[in-house]
């Protein structure tokens, strides 16, 4: 069986090469026959090749600037987008912002950012768009399926879109007039929640500050940020000075500023300048403390997200715009004007005044944005400090160098005794006193000398002492003594009322004060005996010679006797009538004694003795009723008008010598 098989499969075999022999035979003969074929295909491929080689170098071409392309395709896809959701704005943009300004300031910052996109991404865009111009013209491509016109034709579409951009940012552009809008509501919050309020007080009618509500407040502070990320904070800062500055103008105006103005020439003749000197002191005060420190609090606030050097600078602009230094001048006229005693109080007003408010000086005024303020109110404070020093060095000199002078004729107290008594005691009082310790002590700092705290009394009670001395040797210069004597009186008797119960009085103590009316009852005394101790004398009574000589002898001793009485009697009271005793009563007192001393002898002599007059008829001799003469007597010492003195009359400390002997006006006031 295993036979069979095996000559089965070598006839198999037989077959298989039996007829792959014929197959090779057939492709032999095929081959022969396409060899020529071959031979020309070949040489037709080497034309084939060289037609199809520039088709072949543009496809490369184009193949390397897809990348190119593709890039440029996405950022202009974006930037067409973007710039028709401009187109988009367009209509927000032009309604008004006050009706919704937050609103309007989003739509603001979406512009922006839309802007900011196409400057960001249009001339990217541009540059790759030029770069593939720019590769297709240098590789030779041809423009066959115009790809080189298109993409010239976007990159000039994609330029315009940018100059868009550039003109929205420009005068006239969208977003600038978004930016204009904005600035005039910015310009009409600031009005119209800005105006000063009238408000009428039982004792004046004033213009208050207003200040600016919250939602103000916030929404500036919106539109100062916005306007402020595009260069326009500027604008905002000058548009809020200028409304800002021009209320604080308003409201000091309206408290009548005009006296600030006043020129040195005319503060040396201005009657009204202590008064000119309190209201500026008010005023200034009221300027300080509500007008300035309400204009600080809403620069911080509006300002507050923009810092403090740019709030401090608009607070600074602001006070100089309002004309705030003008009460830096005002004082500065005062330290410039005529030396006199009493511009020391006004100095001294000023200096207080100033130190008041030092504190709010220094906080409102730290910044280096204020020192056009702060420089003009140092220099200011030193020169009151220096001028009132100067003034109150020379009191005690000027009084020394009055020694000499002639004491007034009537005997009455002289204007340089008033006043520096008046001057003194007003200088001890609470309203100076400390203030006049501070100056001093700063003086002497400012000399490296070391202060004392007696300094001021001490000097006071030197310039009472000088004027003590003054009263003895003016007492001297009377040829009359009975002149002195009166003198003497008044001088004590003024001293005596015019120290008790005062600070000076207080000064100098109890036991001078009654060394002062002690004085003065004693020269009254003195007085009263010298000048009319010897009329009662002159109607002596001597009965033995009037009746022992007979009528004829009596009657001519009598007559002798009145004449005399009447001759003295009219002498003294003529000389003595142009005297004065200011003090009424000290002058009553006095004309009572000079009553009491002359009537009763004067009546009893003529009850015993004047019916020889009448009965005899003797001419020539005049005869006194008794209310007649009480009436002359009592009427003696009248003070004259236009010769009483007050601390309210202006002298000049270079002329005190002028405040003996002239007459000074009651109702002068300080200047």
């Amino acid at each position: 069986m295993a036979e069979v098989d095996s000559f089965q499969n070598l006839l198999a075999a037989r077959m298989f090469l039996k007829t792959s022999l014929e197959k090779s035979r057939t492709v032999a003969s095929g081959l022969e026959k396409t060899g020529p074929r071959l031979e020309e295909i070949k040489q037709r491929l080497s034309s084939l090749e060289a037609a199809v080689r520039p088709l072949r170098a543009q496809k490369c071409s184009l193949a390397a600037v897809g990348g190119h392309i593709s890039r440029a395709v996405g950022p202009a896809a974006a930037v067409l987008k973007v710039f028709d959701a401009i187109h988009g704005l367009e209509k927000s943009l032009s309604s008004d912002p006050t009706s919704d300004l937050y609103g309007y300031l989003l739509v603001v910052k979406r512009l922006e950012e839309a802007l900011r996109f196409l400057a960001e991404n249009c001339g990217l865009a541009i540059r790759w768009l030029e770069d593939v111009v720019e590769f297709l013209k240098d590789n030779g491509v041809t423009d066959d399926h115009r790809y080189l016109s298109n993409v010239t034709k976007s990159l000039n579409i994609l330029r315009e879109l940018q100059a868009s951009e550039e003109r929205a940012r420009l005068d006239g552009g969208l977003l600038s007039a978004a930016y204009d809008k904005l600035e005039t509501e910015y310009r009409r919050l600031l009005g119209e929640n800005g105006v000063p309020l009238p408000i009428i007080s039982s004792s004046s009618s004033i213009v208050a500050p207003s200040s600016l509500p919250v939602f103000v407040i916030q929404k500036l502070q919106a539109t100062i940020e916005r306007l402020r990320a595009n260069n326009r904070l500027e604008n905002c800062i000058s548009t809020y000075i200028d409304i800002r500055s021009s209320n604080v103008t308003a409201c000091l105006e309206a408290l009548g500023l005009d006296y600030l103005e006043i020129s040195i020439f005319e503060f040396d003749n201005f009657l009204n300048m202590e008064s000119s000197v309190d209201l500026w002191s008010k005023h200034l005060e009221y300027a300080v403390k509500n007008l300035l420190e309400l204009e600080y609090q809403l620069c911080n606030d509006v300002f507050e997200k923009i810092g403090s050097d740019v709030s401090m600078d608009c607070f600074a602009r602001i006070a100089i715009q309002s004309g705030f230094l003008a009460f830096i001048q005002f004082g500065n006229t005062v330290t410039e004007s005529k030396k006199d005693a009493v511009k020391l109080f006004k100095l001294l007003k000023i200096f207080h005044t100033l130190n008041e408010l030092r504190l709010d000086f220094n906080r409102l005024f730290g910044g280096k944005s204020c020192i056009e303020i702060r420089i003009p109110t140092r220099h200011l404070i030193k020169r009151v400090i220096d001028g009132a020093c100067e003034i109150f060095w020379e009191l005690l000199p000027q009084v020394e160098a009055h020694k000499g002078t002639s004491p007034p004729s009537n005997g009455s107290v002289p204007s340089l005794v008033s006043f520096v008594v008046d001057y003194c005691n007003q200088l001890l009082q609470d309203d100076y006193r400390p203030t006049m310790i501070q100056v001093l002590e700063i003086h002497q700092n400012w000399k490296h000398q070391k202060f004392q705290e007696e300094l001021l009394r001490k000097e006071v009670r030197n310039i009472v002492e000088a004027v003590q001395r003054n009263l003895d040797a003016w007492s001297k210069a009377y040829e009359d003594t009975s002149l002195s004597y009166i003198f003497l009186m008044n001088n004590h008797c003024h001293l005596y009322k015019a120290l008790k119960g005062t600070s000076l009085g207080n000064l100098i103590g109890d036991s001078q004060l009654k060394e002062h009316k002690k004085n003065k009852d004693y020269y009254a005394s003195i007085y009263l005996r010298e000048s009319w101790g010897m009329l009662p004398g002159l109607l002596g009574h001597e009965d033995e010679t009037l009746f022992s000589g007979g009528r004829a002898m009596a009657c001519s001793l009598v007559k002798k006797k009145l004449k005399a009485f009447n001759e003295a009697l009219d002498g003294t009271y003529k000389k003595q009538s142009n005297w004065d005793v200011a003090d009424e009563n000290l002058r009553k007192r006095i004309c009572q004694l000079v009553v009491d001393a002359i009537v009763p002898v004067y009546r009893s002599y003529i009850q015993k003795y004047g019916h020889f007059i009448e009965q005899d008829g003797i001419k020539n001799v005049k005869i006194y009723s008794e209310e007649g003469l009480v009436s002359m007597l009592s009427s003696m010492f009248q003070p004259k008008k236009g010769k009483c003195y007050s601390i309210n009359t202006r002298h000049s400390i270079d002329k005190m010598s002028e405040i003996v002997t002239s007459r000074f006006p009651s109702t002068t006031v300080v200047a």
